[in-house]
């Protein structure tokens, strides 16, 4: 898309696919993959900040067992990661990404601060 239209017209594509996932009209917009489309927009967008995420989430994961600490953590370090290569303007709009990603994940950010949160191979 960027190449035809522009990285604009990428931005918008990039929001669209993001906020249609996280927020499906088939399942009421609750619910939706919002990590993994994160992912998919950053792989299109800028691979080398998919690359960010992919390694902190990997890290994070190993290091405590929690999938939705390892993704709120590797979504920041995308978004941060937008500016240090030089990506202002998608850096913004990965910034506003993460936003979402955090608001959606609020139980789950409840629940780690309660050590109440699932963790990676463990039932319940």
């Amino acid at each position: 898309v960027a190449a035809r239209l522009g990285p604009a017209a990428a931005g918008v594509a990039a929001l669209g696919a993001f906020l249609g996932h996280i927020y499906p009209v088939w399942l009421k917009f609750r619910g939706g993959k919002g990590v993994a489309t994160f992912l998919g927009v950053l792989a299109a967008l800028e691979p080398r900040a998919a690359l960010v995420f992919a390694v902190v989430w990997l890290g994070v994961a190993f290091a405590t067992r929690y999938s939705s600490l390892a993704a709120l953590v590797g979504s920041l370090a995308a978004g941060l990661s937008m500016f240090a290569l030089g990506r202002p303007a998608l850096g913004n709009l990965v910034v506003l990404l993460v936003v979402i990603l955090f608001w959606k994940h609020r139980d789950n950010i409840r629940r780690l601060r309660m050590g109440a949160e699932s963790k990676i191979g463990r039932k319940g």
